[in-house]
């Protein structure tokens, strides 16, 4: 009676072209300093936004640019997003002033101070009418209490609609349970769809920036 071997193909070849797919500094950076990640970290923009945002990077800082001439074409390839995507993506991160644009150049805006970005949409404490509750439409210099930025004029105009209450009611009124919040801060809530949205965005700041700290989200 003979012994025979039997020989396993452990497929060697696939093994070794994920192994080449690690990411390394010597294959080229981008230089992003800790407080724009932050503050990307911390924007409240949607998934497809976050996307054409680090692409934008990736054509102008990965290539030590300011600016440089992106097209929609360039945007989808990196992105993965159809052309006409990355297209309504970019115009809008320009309109919220997180992307610069001169002509047909493209860039990054440093300046945190002059971004304005919508806040999550709600409910009015007193109508129930679908509105923006616009506790600070441009991104603000310093982060703070959740009161610190309601306006006086704001709390006027609550105090003028119902005299019987005190200015600090409406407050309450906001920071009330959203029934569909799966995540909240005083007023500040957002849905599971965006909690994914912020945790994604965040792994792939993390991609960029190991070092860098998770908001938090709650």
């Amino acid at each position: 009676m003979t012994n025979t071997a039997k020989i396993l193909n452990f497929c060697r070849g696939n093994f070794a072209k994920q192994e080449r797919n690690v990411a390394d500094l010597d294959d080229g950076y981008a230089r992003l300093s800790n407080m724009l990640l932050e503050a990307y970290s911390g924007a409240d923009l949607t998934k497809r936004q976050f996307k054409v945002l680090l692409a934008i990077l990736r054509k102008t800082y990965g290539w030590n640019k300011p600016m440089d001439r992106i097209t929609d074409s360039q945007l989808s390839e990196i992105t993965k997003l159809p052309v006409k995507r990355c297209n309504e993506a970019k115009l809008e991160l320009v309109r919220m002033n997180i992307i610069k644009q001169q002509g047909g150049m493209f860039g990054p805006n440093k300046n945190i101070s002059e971004w304005c970005i919508p806040q999550n949409e709600g409910k009015s404490p007193k109508t129930r009418d679908k509105t923006s509750l616009k506790l600070g439409d441009c991104y603000p210099s310093k982060q703070g209490d959740t009161k610190d930025t309601i306006t006086k004029e704001k709390r006027k105009d609550y105090s003028s609609e119902n005299s019987g209450e005190s200015s600090d009611q409406p407050e309450n009124d906001l920071s009330a349970v959203k029934p569909d919040a799966a995540i909240q801060s005083g007023s500040k809530w957002g849905t599971a769809e965006d909690l994914t949205a912020a945790e994604w965005m965040f792994d792939m700041v993390k991609t960029i920036a190991p070092s860098a700290r998770k908001p938090n989200f709650a």
